[in-house]
């Protein structure tokens, strides 16, 4: 059974930093496409990041140069660190593993976390 969990979001002020950390247990994440989504209230789920096998990574335009995918094997556990935060980056930030498709399409991704609330102050 595929478990994803997230952590590490919170509120912080515009131009601040956070780390989120999203842990696996079912699956083995150095060997999974492995994305991170958001969803502010309103709006449609949308790509932020993902990671593939190869290591090659992948950003939306709103986040490159600010947001780092990164994994760990040995804890298998991918992270997204975030500077320079700002206000449209508040949303609930979800961990998702890849099945097939296109990376940045939430139709590609089959397992999902619970989600994590990031909220960026102005």
């Amino acid at each position: 059974q595929v478990r994803l969990v997230e952590s590490g979001g919170g509120l912080v002020q515009a131009g601040g930093s956070l780390r989120l950390s999203c842990a696996a247990s079912g699956l083995t994440v150095s060997v999974n496409t492995m994305g991170w989504f958001r969803q502010a209230p309103g709006k449609e789920r949308e790509f932020v990041s993902a990671i593939r096998r190869s290591s090659n990574t992948y950003y939306a335009d709103s986040v490159k140069g600010r947001f780092t995918i990164s994994r760990d094997n040995a804890k298998n556990t991918i992270y997204l660190e975030m500077n320079s935060l700002k206000p449209e980056d508040t949303a609930v930030y979800y961990c998702a593993a890849f099945t097939g498709g296109s990376y940045y399409s939430t139709d590609a991704y089959d397992y999902w976390g619970q989600g994590t609330q990031v909220t960026v102050s102005s």
